[in-house]
């Protein structure tokens, strides 16, 4: 069974928003990032760089989980 800590919960969530941000942006050219926090540029790359962070720490979550079978 897999150990899911709280940064690994976060992150999966945070990658799924990017995911749904991906797939609005490519069916409806609608960024939701942007229209919940394009008022504050600054809190809009934040996100967008928590996301990038949190695909990273999956990616080393599967690599280390894959090990332990």
């Amino acid at each position: 069974m897999y150990k899911l800590n709280n940064i690994d919960k976060l992150s999966f969530i945070l990658v799924l928003v990017g995911a749904l941000n991906w797939g609005l942006l490519g069916l409806l050219n609608f960024n939701l990032v942007n229209a919940i926090f394009g008022a504050i540029p600054f809190l809009a790359r934040f996100i967008y760089i928590l996301v990038g962070l949190s695909a990273v720490n999956i990616i080393v979550f599967i690599f280390r989980n894959k090990k332990e079978y």
